[in-house]
Order: C-alpha cells, then structure tokens, then sequence
C-alpha cells in the first residue's frame, strides 16, 4: 500500500524506490508482483514516468484511504493509551451545577487528559435548544416544559437550595422573623421568565398573593446580580452553593427567611435514542459518581 500510494504521487519508479529506500529494479519488481497479484496492468509505462489507467487510479484511491485509516488508528490508539482524546461540549446552568461540575472536569481531566473539554454556560432553556441542535453533546440543567420529555432522557444529579440573597450591609441582614410579605417591598433582581429559578420565585409571592412594588430588574447574569446587590439593597433568590463563597467573603449576604421547600433539582439531560460518544459516557458516569444520590428522577 505504501509503495502505491508512493508510486501514485510521484508516477516515477526512480523516486519511488529512492523514498521506499530500495533499488530502483526492485522497485519494477515490486510493481510486476502487484499488477501479477491482480492480474491486471495498473500504469501505462511512457517514457517519462507512469501513468495510471482507470484501474490503476481505482487501485490508488484505495491504497490512499487504507494508509490514512491506518494512521488514524494508530494516532487514537496511541492517544487512547495516553489518557484518551476528542472533544466534548458540555453545557450548564449557573449554581450548584457549577460546583459538580469543576469537580467532574478536575476527574475528566485526570482520567482522560488529552480529553478537551468545552463548557457553555446558559439557562436550562437555552441549552435545551443547543442541545437539540447537536452544539452541545450534554447538559447540566432542568426541563422547561413537560413536553421535552419526548426528546431527552433526564437524570436526576442533586438538589438545588435556594437562598433570598443581599448585599453585604444590606438592612435585613440581621433581622429576624421576616415573612415573604415584608420582603415584597424590597427591589429584586429576579432571573428571566423561562427559568426554573423565575419560576420559583414567582410561585413564592404567586402562591402568597403577594406581587413585587419596589422595582425589579431582570437579567440571566450572576455577575451583574452580584455587583447590583453589592451597590444598591436590592434582593435576589439566588444558589446556596452559588453564592457561598462570596457570603464566606464578605461580599454577600443571606436574608434570614424562611422558604417553603419546593426548590428545583438539577440533572444531566441527553438527547433520547441516542448512544452518547466514548468521551461523553466516561463524563457522565464521572458526573454520577459525584452527584448527591435520589431515589427516583424529578421534574426541574
């Protein structure tokens, strides 16, 4: 296969056998053992050079596309045997997602570290359409509507607390037995309408008959959140685990109330029908072996 493909880009015997490290007449020996081997002529001898007939040049394609599979095998067996390699594009809310997710990408990492990793961080329903849309290979996030159930397959990872959050010198800070009533008239950065997270928060003043009167502001962004309630006293339902290192900092701060306990779980979401790549399989069984176990799936 070497010596035609060779021959095939040089359609000269001379410079075949000078590559092939072999004697130009045993380089026409190897070609008369070929052509006799299929019992056919490959190359028209002219004077200067070789050139391929119709079943020569049939012959050399395939020569060609043998040797590049055989390099391909051998560069991903090679790879493999190093800690593998490819591509993977995961997706992922904002919140307690983030922290199995650093963790399973630390042990990714280790166990395949040729692997490279891509993570796209958007609301549950934006990753829901790049999924569907084959940009990500897997997500980390909720269903926003029952009807996506026909197209993915949800697993439940872990439990999302939610906390009523606020500057570090916001007035609330040290209050205490404050009711969702006295919070409705505080300003709020609330998350956007097609989040569970909005949803939440909505179904807590919805379901208490209470409506928002100080103002809101709406945005996707923690860190836009973050510095709002750094510089004003507006509050926002936000991660336990989201914003745990900036209260241990001093840059938050949690508003002592209590929430009734209906907060959304979290899960991988996979397109249904549809075996996942090596390199994503071995991710989610990293993202498995990390997440909070629960006895059964349930709706984000």
């Amino acid at each position: 296969m070497q010596f035609l493909d060779i021959l095939g880009r040089t359609r000269n015997l001379r410079l075949t056998a000078e590559q092939m490290h072999v004697t130009q007449p045993a380089a026409t020996k190897i070609l008369m053992d070929i052509e006799e081997i299929l019992e056919a002529r490959l190359f028209d001898r002219l004077s200067r050079g070789m050139r391929p007939n119709e079943l020569g040049q049939f012959t050399l394609r395939y020569a060609s596309a043998a040797l590049d599979g055989q390099r391909r095998f051998v560069e991903k067996f090679n790879a493999l045997k190093q800690g593998g390699h490819g591509h993977l594009t995961v997706g992922a809310i904002t919140g307690s997602a983030a922290h199995l997710l650093i963790a399973a990408v630390e042990e990714i990492q280790r166990q395949r570290p040729l692997l490279v990793i891509k993570i796209l961080e958007q609301s549950s329903d934006q990753l829901i359409a790049w999924l569907s849309k084959r940009k990500i290979d897997l997500m980390i996030g909720r269903f926003t509507d029952d009807a996506q159930r026909a197209q993915f397959h949800y697993e439940r990872l872990s439990a999302e607390p939610l906390h009523v959050t606020g500057g570090p010198h916001h007035p609330l800070r040290g209050a205490t037995d404050l009711t969702l009533s006295e919070l409705a008239h505080w300003p709020w950065i609330l998350y956007p309408g097609s989040t569970a997270v909005r949803k939440v928060s909505d179904d807590l003043f919805g379901g208490a008959g209470l409506s928002l009167t100080a103002g809101v502001v709406e945005t996707p962004s923690f860190l836009f959140a973050l510095e709002l309630m750094n510089t004003t006293h507006m509050l926002s339902l936000q991660s336990a685990a989201l914003i745990q290192k900036y209260v241990d900092r001093g840059l938050l701060s949690r508003i002592p109330v209590e929430l009734p306990d209906h907060m959304p779980s979290y899960g991988l979401i996979t397109r249904l029908g549809e075996p996942p790549t090596p390199s994503a399989q071995a991710f989610i069984e990293v993202l498995r072996e990390m997440a909070e176990p629960a006895p059964t799936p349930s709706m984000a």
